[in-house]
Formats: C-alpha cells, structure tokens, sequence
C-alpha cells in the first residue's frame, strides 16, 4: 500500500514477550510496524504469536484511527500485569525502535534489504550471539563473523574500520548494543531489523533460492 504512492516508509520487527517474562506461559511475539520515518505517521502493523497478539493490534488500529504518531506509541500507558503484559508493552518497544531510527541514533534494515547487502562487498557482516547458539541456529551468512556482544569491546580490532557492518543477533536489543558501541568509535552501522529470527523465516530461504539461480546460471 505505501510502496504504490510512493510514501517513505520503514519497517520494525521485534520479538518480545506476550506478557513478563518472569511469569510462567511467556511466549514470543513478532510485531512489525510500519511507519513514516519522516513525520512518525502509523501506516499498519502485523503480529504472529501464539497469545495476547490480537491485544497489540487492538492498540494499534486505535492509534491508526486516532492519528497518533509512533512518538505516541512510546508514550502509551497500557495495562501492567504480569500474566497479561509487562510494565513496557510491545506496542511501547515498537514505538520506541521507530523513534530510534527517526532519531538517528541507530540505522536499520529489514531483511529484503540485507538480501541486496549481501552482494555487497564492501558490507562486512558480523554476528553477535553466543558460539553455541550460531553452532546450534546455522550461520546468518557464509561470510558472517562472529564475535559475541560481549567480547566486542575486546575485540573490536577485528571490525574492518574500512567496510559498512551489518550487525546481527537473535531477535535484534544485542545487536543495537553492538551498533551504539560501534558508532560511539565511529563505525558506519546498520542494524538488521528482526535479525536472525525473521532471516531464519524469510531471507534465508530466498537467499538459497538465489544460490540455486546462481548455481544454474554459471553451469549454463
């Protein structure tokens, strides 16, 4: 719908939980939002979850109908309970994830982006999670560096002042901390927005597809 007018648009995906995570039954939500990163403007939103996903819809089609922006959606005082939802609600994460990249205080990417990224030599991709957890998910990308979030500081000589860096992780808070550490020392960063989770449902499919193309296409 935005792409046909012409409408700058952006896209957030994030993975938080259904209610507090310290109360028993927690489950992931995916929200993404869709937003004006010129003016804040809601254009819509998508939720998948096994529970409380219609509540986080609920809210944002009131915001849509009452023309707030997602500076509002950060704002919003919504029902605090544990079984039912935490003192930060998604629908406040996904305004405050828009407000970030608005503010210039993180750059992001959505996966059909770093699809293209992934040409592009002069993008180095590096992945903050944990050893055991690339061992166990499969790498983001064939030429994905990993050094977890915690060793980076220690580490940071090996990030290639020279290249644009893609940072990535599970679900996408480790990996912002990854970029504000990165940008304070002057690094060009860009965050993958939904990170691993939304690569593993998404572009690594598309991005097999492309290599059987590939593959095709040199035999030929």
């Amino acid at each position: 719908a935005v792409r046909g007018p012409n409408l700058p648009y952006q896209t957030v995906h994030l993975h938080p939980k259904s209610h507090a995570g310290y109360y028993p039954g927690a489950v992931n939500i995916t929200l993404k939002l869709v937003f004006n990163p010129v003016d804040g403007h809601i254009y819509g939103a998508q939720a998948i979850g096994e529970d409380m996903v219609e509540k986080r819809i609920d809210v944002i089609a009131t915001a849509l109908q009452a023309g707030i922006t997602v500076h509002d959606l950060a704002e919003l005082e919504l029902c605090y309970a544990p079984p039912f939802g935490s003192a930060k609600d998604p629908v406040n994460y996904a305004g405050m994830i828009a407000q970030n990249i608005m503010e210039g205080i993180v750059k992001s990417a959505p996966w059909q982006q770093v699809l293209e990224m992934m040409h592009d030599d002069s993008v180095f991709f590096l992945d903050v999670r944990k050893e055991d957890e690339v061992t166990e998910q499969g790498k983001l990308h064939d030429k994905a560096y990993n050094i977890p979030v915690d060793e980076l500081r220690e580490r940071v000589n090996e990030v290639p002042t020279d290249k644009k860096i893609l940072v990535s992780c599970v679900s996408g808070q480790r990996a912002y901390y990854a970029a504000r550490t990165l940008m304070q020392l002057g690094y060009d960063v860009t965050n993958f927005s939904g990170a691993y989770t939304i690569w593993r449902v998404h572009g690594q499919k598309l991005a097999q597809k492309q290599k059987e193309v590939d593959s095709h296409v040199m035999k030929g």
